[in-house]
């Protein structure tokens, strides 16, 4: 894609530029891993077995390590290394446990990591279509970041989206294969298995609710175990998870971790004349919650989640 600086209804061209080496990436992300990735750097350099991991991070929302690796060389495997980096975690829990105690000078007790939500993001300038294409799978956990550098100090950073299908479970060679041991216990959720978790009917729902938020700028989305966030600026904004009989949709109005979340100024004013939104309330949070089923009026839902997203600058 082409870059140009506006100057008085002149458009001047931006030049990308080389980064001057994978250290200097390193350094981009490490500093600024919560505004890239919404990830809590850990530690540089963590060597564990054979391997030094570039970056290891901690991934709040889902209570999970990421290690994130930089790659100028454009003929290694994105593949095997990754899967060899997750081995290596998955067989050597307590030592990524006492990096965390270490580093970040907090407790951190072993059952409250989910192991299950590991990943390797990989940050490049460039990737080849052999890497690109050796990671095209719906449940592979890791992800690929292109970087650029431009010369009037901006930098842009993408993510290769898959739109695959397939499952690289079906070309693993059985459970013994470094694959099979590490998607025995890691795994990666996609929209549809968490929406039809408990009956595949909220799947169209879901799907027309989607369509409508997708019609805004900015929206990207972003699958856990227990629900599909909805983000604006990579802040989310609406939580939607699956129960037994609708769809909750859940956004937060206020929050504060510490306790007191009347402290909080109030965010913008909700307007739901119809009383469509349920508020829930205690001290760290307050919430707006839809229970979503084929009976809600999905243009009066929008108007009202509307409000949440447009309150987000």
């Amino acid at each position: 894609m082409d870059i140009y600086k506006l100057n008085n209804k002149r458009l001047n061209s931006v030049e990308s530029v080389n980064f001057e080496s994978e250290k200097e990436i390193q350094s981009i992300v490490e500093h600024n891993s919560k505004e890239l990735f919404d990830l809590t750097f850990v530690k540089s350099e963590v060597v564990c077995e054979s391997f030094r991991f570039d970056s290891l991070c901690w991934d709040e929302e889902n209570n999970s390590f990421v290690i994130i690796e930089y790659k100028n060389s454009k003929s290694s495997s994105v593949i095997d290394q990754g899967y060899s980096y997750l081995s290596t975690m998955l067989n050597n829990k307590s030592d990524f446990i006492l990096e965390y105690i270490e580093n970040m000078d907090k407790s951190l007790k072993k059952e409250k990591v989910d192991w299950s939500q590991s990943r390797v993001i990989f940050v490049s300038p460039s990737f080849t279509e052999y890497q690109k294409n050796s990671v095209n799978f719906r449940d592979v956990p890791f992800e690929l970041w292109e970087i650029q550098k431009f010369s009037n100090g901006t930098l842009g950073l993408s993510q290769v989206m898959s739109n695959s299908k397939e499952s690289i479970k079906g070309l693993e060679k059985g459970k013994t294969s470094i694959v099979g041991k590490v998607s025995q216990e890691i795994v990666k959720y996609d929209e549809e298995s968490i929406i039809t978790k408990h009956d595949i009917k909220f799947l169209e729902l879901y799907k027309r609710l989607k369509d409508k938020i997708f019609e805004w700028d900015g929206v990207t989305i972003k699958t856990t175990k227990n629900y599909v966030c909805f983000y604006k600026k990579k802040r989310g904004f609406l939580y939607v998870i699956p129960r037994k009989e609708h769809l909750t949709l859940n956004f937060m109005y206020r929050i504060n971790f510490k306790g007191d979340v009347e402290s909080q100024p109030i965010p913008f004013k909700f307007n739901d004349p119809e009383k469509k939104f349920i508020f829930k309330k205690d001290k760290f949070r307050e919430n707006f919650i839809h229970k979503f089923t084929e009976k809600s009026d999905l243009d009066y839902i929008i108007y009202c989640l509307k409000q949440k997203y447009e309150s987000m600058k």
